[in-house]
């Protein structure tokens, strides 16, 4: 009896070490997947986008519910990318015993902005008692301006009762009309006709088309134009040259090695960041009517050179080891060939306008484990 029990309980414990293996390698097979059918559908802008990211989103968080906690609490997140669990950024268990919380959390910038839940419908929310126009926008991840004018508000005066319509991003809303282009409604509201192009629920055609009556999300647009800044030490006027590459960029390039103990430099000469990172677009913009030189980031292996039919264009990856990858899009010329190593500052391509782009620069990745971070943390 003693024996039997004694196979009972190994057996159990056999069972529930190989149950785990299982269930953290499909984890990962999974998100391995929905990064590809997210990379497909956001540049594509497929007929059924818009039902395929809620679906996708709905049975993200119903599987994570589902399976947290289970088998020792190891999340699906947290064993894949050292992203947000709980509200707590972190690493693996092996990053963590290498790198510092300070390090982990420069992942995250002012400039990123990443929508808990996106959404492609402007919604309609009831004040409520207590309620500030600056709590309102804060809990849906808005500028208050957005709420102002989304609704015609004269005042930051609101009454319990009234109704608000609430976009799903900062910016405005905009219905077109005959003779809009992309490029005329971005100047109306100060915007990145490259960001309205990028929303994924603008579903904008490969031609780059509006219809009338069409609905727009301007992301960042402004009805009133921002206020011009003064200089400041921060924000330094003219580019500023790299000591490595030699090439320049409007932010300082003082790089720190990423977790990892890699070292990134700007890839090109910008006029300054046309879009930032953000949910929807895994990257920076670096526009240059010039179309100048585009360098490695870092030193590794070309593991993709050549045309990308996902809206990208001419596209360069670039495998730098310890998980690190960089995107290079929409480039006029490649000058390199999948499997040759490069250096860093080293040049890979020419700036261009291929791909689903309104106009030449850089869109510039970076990707930790297959998941895009924001590079403004790496690259200061």
């Amino acid at each position: 009896m003693r024996h039997l029990l004694s196979d009972i309980k190994l057996f159990l414990l056999f069972l529930i070490h190989f149950s785990r293996k299982k269930v953290l390698y499909f984890a990962r097979s999974f998100e391995s997947m929905k990064n590809l059918i997210v990379d497909i559908l956001m540049f594509r802008r497929g007929l059924f986008q818009r039902r395929a990211w809620q679906g996708s989103m709905l049975a993200l968080s119903s599987f994570a519910i589902l399976t947290s906690g289970v088998f020792g609490g190891n999340t699906i997140v947290s064993t894949s990318f050292p992203g947000v669990t709980s509200g707590n950024p972190r690493f693996s268990d092996v990053s963590q015993t290498l790198y510092s919380d300070q390090v982990i959390n420069s992942f995250n910038d002012t400039h990123t902005s990443i929508s808990q839940k996106p959404r492609s419908d402007i919604i309609s929310y009831t004040v409520k008692n207590g309620d500030t126009l600056s709590s309102i926008a804060q809990s849906f991840n808005i500028s208050t301006d957005t709420i102002k004018w989304a609704n015609d508000l004269k005042s930051d005066v609101i009454t319990p009762g009234e109704s608000l319509k609430i976009l799903p991003v900062t910016g405005v809303a905009y219905t077109v009309k005959s003779g809009d282009t992309i490029e005329s409604v971005a100047k109306k509201f100060s915007a990145s006709s490259q960001a309205i192009l990028d929303y994924p629920f603008n579903d904008i055609p490969d031609d780059l088309s509006l219809k009338i009556g069409q609905q727009l999300i301007v992301p960042d647009g402004a009805l009133e134009p921002p206020p011009s800044s003064s200089p400041s030490s921060s924000s330094p006027q003219g580019p500023i040259s790299h000591p490595t590459s030699g090439y320049y960029a409007e932010w300082p390039t003082n790089s720190f090695p990423a977790p990892g103990g890699i070292t990134f430099i700007w890839p090109t000469q910008s006029v300054g960041i046309s879009q930032y990172f953000s949910w929807y677009h895994p990257g920076l913009d670096l526009p240059n009517p010039a179309e100048p030189p585009v360098v490695a980031a870092s030193g590794g292996t070309v593991v993709y050179a050549g045309w990308d039919t996902t809206g990208y264009g001419n596209r360069i990856d670039i495998n730098h080891g310890n998980g690190y990858l960089t995107r290079y899009g929409h480039l006029s010329h490649i000058y390199v060939t999948v499997g040759e190593q490069v250096s860093q500052g080293q040049q890979i391509g020419q700036m261009g306008s291929t791909g689903r782009s309104t106009g030449p620069h850089l869109h510039f990745e970076i990707r930790y484990n297959g998941i895009a971070v924001n590079p403004l943390a790496i690259l200061k």
